[in-house]
């Protein structure tokens, strides 16, 4: 229904002399990311219809882009139950190397080594793919062809699998994977994290049933396997020969939780006087033209926030429609009066200072934005996202620890 995305990327204007090795230039990538969003999401038909864009120099070698989704799910669709017997069903893209620790990579600490570690970590997408996954998938789910969905995000099959299948085990033959080339291990077929694929519990009765739907619209979809093991273990195997086997128990349970250490000190930074001027037009010039505060315009204009009809209050309000707005309102239904208000609030500065008034005033700021377009309070849902720093390091856990006391 829906797509909302903030960008946080390091000064625009940054001198090249400034520019880290290895690292692209800020402007290089703002570009890309958002021509990126662009493409995929005005390809699959889903507007775009709020977000944010932040510069700081902390993004410089780390920019960050949060996404979110709003969709609509019927009541009695709430459910993921696989059941034993049910088929391991892939559906939508080919497997490859692209996106192999693609999680790993989100999460690790940039090095002068990172470029060349993680070269192919970054998924190789296809919007066209992915729409035509996604009308199948809701064609099956109408007709009730499935118990269980679920996307091959970090860690691939190997996630997607183990978490579908946390309760009962599963057989899974990774030769039956289709690939996008030749030369692939095992091992890399079962983590890759190449986009556009999901994993369907599917009863075996429904099985040529969903295959059918998928085939009439080109969609590749193929049996990996089945859920459910006498001894609830997963068992991995390639051309016959078992190649990786472990209880599912020990897999989600086993492991012990960490213990961190955490401490916290609170910044004393006070804010210094301003001057006393007789005219504060130059200031004034200057807060317009920084980019944190200057027209997003060309960067919204790229969206499609109409697309699909159902768009009330735009990105870009106003007379003349080029003024930012506070959050965006949809009519989900078009046979129904019904609003949902759309909001995002951020403040990585005050982070500096208190990791808890950051994460106190980002919700406050949503929760106001949303009310400024007649959202109801009662009836609003917050999700908190946010990337950290090393938390091995005790300075970097504490700071989280007090940041969660907010969320």
């Amino acid at each position: 229904m829906a797509n909302t995305d903030i960008f946080c990327f390091g000064p625009p204007d940054l001198p090249l002399e400034d520019v880290p090795k290895g690292v692209l230039h800020p402007r290089r990538i703002m570009r890309g990311v958002v021509a990126g969003v662009r493409d995929y999401g005005n390809r699959m038909g889903i507007p775009t219809v709020n977000g944010a864009v932040y510069f700081d120099a902390k993004y410089i070698g780390n920019p960050l882009v949060y996404c979110g989704t709003i969709g609509l799910l019927p009541r009695d669709k709430c459910f993921k139950a696989p059941a034993a017997g049910d088929a391991i069903v892939a559906v939508g893209g080919r497997t490859g190397r692209d996106g192999i620790h693609g999680a790993t990579f989100s999460s690790g600490e940039l090095t002068h080594e990172h470029e060349t570690a993680f070269s192919g970590a970054v998924q190789i997408g296809n919007a066209i793919t992915e729409k035509k996954v996604l009308d199948t998938v809701l064609q099956a789910r109408d007709q009730g062809l499935f118990n269980a969905v679920t996307d091959c995000g970090a860690g691939g099959l190997s996630c997607a699998i183990n978490e579908m299948g946390a309760e009962l085990g599963a057989d899974v033959h990774l030769e039956r994977v289709p690939l996008k080339y030749a030369g692939l291990s095992y091992c890399e077929i079962w983590i890759s994290e190449a986009q556009e694929r999901m994993v369907l519990s599917v009863p075996q009765e429904k099985l040529d049933r969903i295959l059918e739907i998928f085939k009439s619209e080109g969609v590749e979809a193929t049996v990996l396997g089945t859920f459910g093991t006498a001894d609830k273990k997963l068992r991995v195997l390639y051309q016959g020969r078992l190649v990786g086997e472990t209880d599912m128990e020990f897999l989600h349970h086993g492991l012990p939780r960490p213990t961190k250490q955490a401490v916290y000190e609170k910044a004393d930074r006070p804010s210094p006087a301003p001057p006393t001027r007789d005219s504060y037009n130059d200031t004034l010039l200057k807060i317009l033209a920084a980019p944190n505060v200057a027209s997003k315009e060309w960067i919204i204009r790229q969206y499609d926030h109409e697309v699909q009809g159902g768009s009330v209050v735009k990105p870009l309000v106003g007379v003349t429609h080029d003024g930012p707005g506070d959050a965006a309102v949809l009519r989900p239904l078009l046979s129904s009066r019904r609003g949902l208000a759309i909001s995002c609030g951020l403040n990585p500065k005050l982070g500096e200072l208190d990791p808890y008034q950051s994460a106190l005033h980002a919700m406050d700021e949503a929760l106001r934005n949303n009310i400024a377009v007649g959202g109801d309070l009662q009836r609003m849902a917050v999700l908190d996202n946010f990337c950290w720093g090393n938390c091995n390091k005790p300075d970097r856990m504490g700071a989280l620890v007090r940041f969660h006391r907010r969320c």
